[in-house]
């Protein structure tokens, strides 16, 4: 039961990251990867260096 919940948290923070990234036209890695492939830990990383 735990496990879902916590992946459902997951889950959401990434949608969340993601749409704030994409709100400022943020919406590739240089790497080509799509913001939807990069981990919870990755997401957290771009935000804070894109947004601040």
């Amino acid at each position: 039961m735990q496990r879902g919940i916590l992946h459902q948290a997951v889950q959401m923070r990434k949608e969340y990251l993601i749409n704030q990234l994409i709100e400022v036209g943020y919406t590739k890695m240089v790497d080509g990867r799509q913001l939807y492939e990069l981990t919870l830990t990755e997401l957290e990383v771009v935000y804070c260096n894109v947004v601040g």
